[in-house]
């Protein structure tokens, strides 16, 4: 049984020889791994290589307006997890379990995007394909407070970057897959199956059947395989009622904690570069170098490879010098190469450093996660997650709106795309005074 320190005792993650993980347990960490191989496919397909571009190029009026469109859309899904967020996880906390809480959300992550499949290739279902994906989008962030707040509980403390890097990778490999099925199965055969119509986009709007049909198969180990807290037999009235009142005063101890806040704060900046990048990043290879959505798809496929790469070698490293200095690096690579890729114009050089660039981007996120399971207070841990989704999620909007904005005042989604730039930089000189527990110490 794991102990709220995120230690475990004999029958635990820990051996009784200490520093392993115990046999009987791995199940339940790769089926906590498996989850961000399931989620993975709404991020690489519905909110980054195809829904988007399908939208900017075929839904809205014109490629620019789309992108603006699009650039509200996501900044509505990631304020309402800001605003929800924090509240969740005291509810939950109060409440004990968090694997309801998961089944709940991530089953109307499904739902909103099967639904996406009613988006027809007209400007009349714009409105609807907005707001479907905001709502499948706010679902799925919500998901993913009770998904990361169960690392401590699930890794041992010198593995904790180890895991969290394992589970990047796995969802990247994940990732890749599921577009390589949409893409050879769906987008390149000719007819394509099940007498879709490419009159109609429907082997392209078939894609997110393919993505909610693949989330909901391999979400089920986590919730057949994983330990869960015990209930706390609290009603949910009272979680709520207790979880709320005490809110402010939870937040205050955990801000207050050696290095949470500042981290927070640098979290809230950096993670508003890497979303944004995330969101419009599809449709600025379609833009701006002319890839056709099977173009983009290819990238995707090499983007994931390199970011799984990167994932699992800085897995490593994070655990060896650090969450902090491994975050920084990975900062360091993703704004020189995000310089590079927004001032040229070859096609062929785009591939290449894109795809580089792919192997920062993992690393910032898992690393990202790692920390936070660090430094967050005992007994808190979902509420101190919910916080730190609120810091990626509360000014998330400032990304694509910025972007949205310098997009449509200079005409040009390169002087939009540079914007994000400002967030990765203005992380680093944030994280990097920070001091604090960011490397496990057995």
């Amino acid at each position: 049984m794991v102990r709220d320190d995120g230690r475990a005792g004999k029958t635990g993650l820990i051996s009784d020889q200490g520093g392993g993980i115990a046999r009987a347990q791995r199940a339940g960490l790769v089926s906590w791994c498996l989850y961000d191989w399931a989620n993975s496919a709404f991020s690489t397909i519905v909110s980054t290589f195809v829904f988007p571009v399908y939208f900017t190029q075929m839904v809205a009026r014109d490629p620019i307006q789309g992108a603006a469109h699009w650039s509200y859309a996501v900044a509505a899904a990631a304020l309402a997890v800001a605003l929800g967020a924090p509240a969740l996880g005291a509810v939950a906390d109060n409440l004990g379990r968090r694997k309801p809480w998961l089944f709940a959300f991530t089953l109307l992550t499904l739902i909103f995007t099967a639904a996406l499949w009613w988006v027809e290739p007209s400007p009349q279902f714009a409105l609807p394909a907005l707001a479907l994906y905001a709502a499948a989008a706010t679902s799925f962030g919500f998901a993913m407070i009770f998904y990361d707040a169960m690392l401590r509980s699930i890794a041992p403390p010198d593995y904790l970057g180890r895991v969290s890097g394992w589970g990047w990778s796995l969802g990247y490999a994940g990732g890749l897959i599921c577009l390589v099925a949409a893409l050879f199965g769906l987008l390149k055969t000719d007819p394509p199956p099940f007498g879709l119509a490419i009159a109609q986009s429907e082997h392209i709007r078939a894609t997110n059947l393919l993505v909610a049909a693949w989330f909901a198969l391999f979400s089920i180990p986590i919730f057949a395989f994983t330990s869960d807290r015990p209930a706390t037999g609290v009603s949910l009235n009272q979680a709520v009622q207790t979880g709320i009142a005490g809110l402010l005063g939870s937040v205050s101890r955990i801000v207050r904690r050696p290095g949470i806040g500042r981290f927070l704060i640098a979290y809230t900046l950096y993670s508003n570069g890497i979303n944004t990048l995330f969101s419009f990043g599809g449709i600025y290879a379609a833009s701006a170098f002319g890839l056709s959505l099977d173009e983009v798809l290819y990238f995707g496929i090499v983007l994931n490879v390199t970011a799984g790469l990167g994932a699992a070698t800085f897995a490593w490293i994070d655990d060896l010098i650090g969450s902090k200095w491994t975050i920084l690096i990975a900062l360091c690579g993703l704004s020189s190469l995000g310089l590079v890729l927004v001032l040229i114009q070859s096609q062929a050089l785009f591939f290449v450093l894109g795809s580089v660039l792919g192997l920062f981007v993992g690393p910032a996120q898992a690393a990202g996660r790692s920390m936070m399971a660090r430094l967050a207070p005992s007994g808190l841990e979902t509420e101190a997650f919910g916080l730190y989704e609120l810091s990626g999620k509360a000014t998330i909007f400032a990304g694509p709106l910025v972007l949205g904005f310098a997009t449509w005042m200079f005409q040009s989604q390169r002087a939009g795309m540079s914007t994000i730039l400002l967030f990765f930089v203005a992380g680093m000189f944030v994280l990097l005074p920070l001091h604090g527990p960011v490397r496990s110490n057995g």
